[in-house]
């Protein structure tokens, strides 16, 4: 693939990835938060599980269990987490805090499966949380908002370690099918029993479903994991730090979210430490790739 083309796809995705979080916002005036998600997942969870049911499903219930499991992290709670996030918080900082991720990545794969990472992937922790601090205007505020954020990130951390653990035993496509389609109808059992459901269907609240299902999930999945398939994964993936920009971008584009001074700095060393988790350089084979 030409790096014109290559580019092209990264900011598809990422674009994605990012504006996702601005549509989900004015999803939230018509549609109440874990029922719009519940929505949006089973919709292209089970889209995907359409075209997937002939390509080497799993033959045992502990693999099934596995793909729950990941389910239950990846999607019912990191996307539980932000749109929960999102009634009180911009949008902006919410696609912020949840992609400060990978280093979460970091700090729990030390923690709890000994893998090893080199000194400047240690830094880029180091100044990611930095950034994290000051994109929050320099104070840490313990609001319900911010720590959804922030559960949001942990979530996901969680689940790329157990796809790190796990994934082998699924094709790529199989994997994400029906991670998606378990996390939503969670969601869709969550919405029912722990929340006031609202569901208002109009052009707009319909227009973020099909946007979300197919565009923000679909869409971006399949360029993503594509992507992936063609280049060095580690490499690819260190272009996860355009998601949080084109999340702030899309907040002030669509619903005139104000953008303050410290958060390019604060985004900056987001940006930059990320980058650093997942730099690869002239490592070896044995070097950690955070995907």
């Amino acid at each position: 693939m030409n790096r014109f083309a290559f580019m092209m796809l990264v900011i598809l995705a990422t674009s994605l990835m990012g504006s996702s979080f601005a549509v989900g916002k004015i999803g939230l005036a018509y549609i109440s938060p874990i029922l719009l998600v519940g929505i949006r997942f089973t919709l292209a969870g089970g889209l995907m599980a359409l075209w997937v049911r002939n390509k080497n499903l799993p033959v045992t219930s502990p693999d099934w269990l596995r793909l729950f499991v990941i389910g239950l992290f990846q999607t019912t709670g990191v996307m539980a987490c932000i749109f929960l996030s999102m009634r009180t918080i911009p949008s902006g900082q919410t696609s912020i805090l949840t992609f400060t991720n990978p280093l979460l990545v970091v700090l729990l794969g030390s923690l709890f499966l000994g893998l090893k990472y080199r000194a400047y992937q240690w830094f880029g922790v180091l100044i990611g949380i930095t950034g994290v601090f000051i994109t929050l205007g320099f104070h840490l505020q313990f609001s319900g908002g911010t720590l959804l954020g922030v559960g949001s990130a942990l979530s996901w951390a969680i689940a790329t370690l157990l796809v790190k653990q796990w994934g082998s035993r699924f094709s790529t496509w199989v994997l994400t099918a029906y991670q998606m389609l378990f996390g939503g109808l969670t969601l869709l059992l969550l919405s029912f029993t722990m929340e006031s459901t609202k569901l208002i269907l109009n052009t707009t609240s319909i227009g973020v479903i099909l946007y979300l299902a197919i565009l923000g999930s679909i869409v971006q999945f399949a360029t993503w994991f594509y992507l992936l398939s063609k280049g060095d994964p580690g490499k690819t993936s260190a272009f996860l730090f355009l998601a949080p920009f084109f999340g702030v971008l899309s907040g002030w584009l669509l619903l005139g979210e104000v953008i303050r001074d410290y958060v390019y700095m604060g985004g900056l060393c987001i940006f930059l430490g990320i980058f650093l988790v997942n730099w690869t350089g002239r490592a070896n084979n044995k070097d950690v790739l955070i995907k």
